[in-house]
């Protein structure tokens, strides 16, 4: 059963290696290159957003690429749009590591 609460947000959304058909759902301008999954968890909890340990599968397969484990995060929806939430999440990412990078 679809749970309307909750968004999944696939790693695979922000790969920079992938084409669009292949899952990436982020402009190539803000998708970074190999993304994982402790990224996302840090971009959306400084977000605000909550991501439990049980909320977070990093063993998971993204349909468009059954053959490479990819994992997901899932957070609860506000009154935000999915697409505006993975916005934010994409500049957070490539702010932590232009951080990371200046070290």
């Amino acid at each position: 059963m679809k749970d309307y609460e909750n968004v999944i947000i696939w790693v695979d959304y922000y790969n920079k290696n992938l084409s669009r058909g292949k899952g990436r759902r982020i402009s190539k301008s803000m998708a970074v290159y190999d993304p994982m999954i402790a990224e996302l968890v840090v971009a959306a909890e400084s977000l605000g957003y909550q991501v439990e340990k049980d909320q977070i599968n990093d063993g998971a397969r993204f349909p468009k690429r059954p053959h490479i484990k990819s994992g997901y995060i899932m957070i609860s929806k506000n009154e935000s749009l999915k697409n505006k939430i993975l916005k934010d999440i994409a500049e957070k990412i490539v702010l932590n590591r232009t951080k990371s990078k200046g070290k």
